[in-house]
């Protein structure tokens, strides 16, 4: 990928819409909107990296209620012609094709690597990434199993989307009760993973979300790890602008 002079690229993550309360998910809603808004006349490609809603688990014929100002924005931009990309996270893990049909956008759920200038990027939500955490990777390996997912598609959508959302809610960095703070490069799970990747590959960039920090944090061979906050305490997300990445922070 090779950008046009004066484009660039975005990156965002952890919405989190649904939380704490309706009201307060739209007020952060509208504002995401503003954000895709004022982003748009340069925007060559748009990579929302994961929970992007609190809970998310989509029927054969059902999806969750709401959002649809941030729905329709990205539909609005899809049909202006700005590519978007996004990526599952450990709250939305249940898509599976709705926002390809009705919005064109497809969906990762796996780390993905590009090339884009020259420059080598590797994105991913970054739950379940390096090493340990392996109770939680214990319960992704259950929650993504298609007998699981189709088992659970047997209870009505109104039981299992309310049971989704109440355990979406028992995590505080998700309402903003507590912020997350980096615990050192020997302690977070992600670096060690990059590091891992570095030992084996070179990546200019390392994007993730998932941790709840908005952090630029050098690695060697002059690679970089960006983890992109989130939109409950900081309205951060990153530019590539064809020469560097950076993070930003819109109305904070």
């Amino acid at each position: 990928m090779n950008l046009a002079p004066e484009k660039k690229i975005y990156f965002a993550s952890d919405f989190h819409l649904g939380i704490p309360n309706h009201a307060a998910s739209l007020v952060r809603e509208k504002l995401i909107c503003k954000w895709l808004d004022e982003i748009k006349h340069d925007a060559a490609h748009i990579f929302l990296v994961g929970d992007m809603f609190d809970s998310w688990l989509e029927f054969k014929n059902v999806v969750p209620k709401g959002f649809v100002r941030f729905l329709g924005k990205l539909a609005e931009l899809r049909d202006s012609g700005i590519t978007i990309e996004a990526f599952t996270g450990n709250h939305d893990l249940w898509m599976r094709g709705y926002f390809q049909e009705e919005l064109d956008i497809p969906v990762h759920h796996e780390a993905i690597r590009r090339t884009i200038n020259g420059k080598e990027f590797l994105i991913a939500h970054g739950d379940g990434l390096g090493p340990g955490d392996k109770g939680y990777k214990f319960l992704k390996s259950i929650l993504r199993n298609p007998i699981c997912q189709w088992l659970y598609r047997r209870v009505h959508p109104d039981t299992g989307l309310g049971i989704a959302s109440y355990f979406s809610r028992l995590g505080p960095k998700h309402e903003g009760e507590i912020e997350e703070e980096f615990k050192g490069a020997d302690k977070e799970f992600l670096v060690q993973y990059c590091h891992e990747v570095l030992a084996k590959e070179h990546i200019d960039y390392f994007i993730f979300g998932h941790r709840h920090l908005a952090l630029e944090y050098p690695l060697p061979q002059n690679s970089l790890y960006i983890n992109l906050g989130d939109w409950i305490t900081f309205n951060s997300y990153a530019v590539f602008d064809g020469n560097n990445l950076k993070l930003h922070y819109f109305e904070k």
